[in-house]
């Protein structure tokens, strides 16, 4: 059974400061083609602002983003998952609390941030290349 560590144990994720203005965010969510990004203290996970947050807490209630920060915006009830928790854990949990982003963690240390893009991906190269054995197996090739 697939793990979340097997999907991000080598990519690079991205953070933001929570005293960081919601103009800097969300220049270089769109300089990384990220549509969330981390928020940390340090490397105490703070919460996490999205594309989503942007739109209800910055736009909508006609805030100055220059002279926002991030850390009066974000969303601070964040589900985070375990680095060995299967795959399918990650997307029930993406399911049952309505997000498509997952802060990963060892312990109480973030390694990685999970996507659902990311899940999908990574479930769709393992069943094109099981249906690819399976063709194998069947034609004898």
């Amino acid at each position: 059974m697939s793990s979340v560590r097997d999907i991000v144990h080598d990519r690079e994720w991205y953070h933001a400061g929570e005293l960081d203005t919601v103009a800097e965010v969300a220049r270089k969510m769109a300089d990384l083609h990220v549509g969330a990004i981390l928020v940390l203290n340090g490397e105490e996970l703070r919460g996490v602002f999205s594309e989503r947050d942007l739109m209800k807490r910055v736009v909508l209630e006609r805030l100055d983003p220059e002279r926002t920060s991030v850390r009066d915006v974000m969303s601070t009830a964040v589900v985070t998952i375990d680095e060995m928790a299967p795959i399918e854990e990650a997307m029930a949990a993406m399911h049952a609390n309505s997000c498509r982003h997952l802060p990963v963690m060892r312990a109480n240390r973030v390694v990685g941030f999970l996507s659902m893009r990311d899940v999908m991906n990574y479930e769709l190269a393992r069943r094109t290349e099981e249906l690819h054995h399976m063709r194998a197996y069947v034609t004898g090739t």
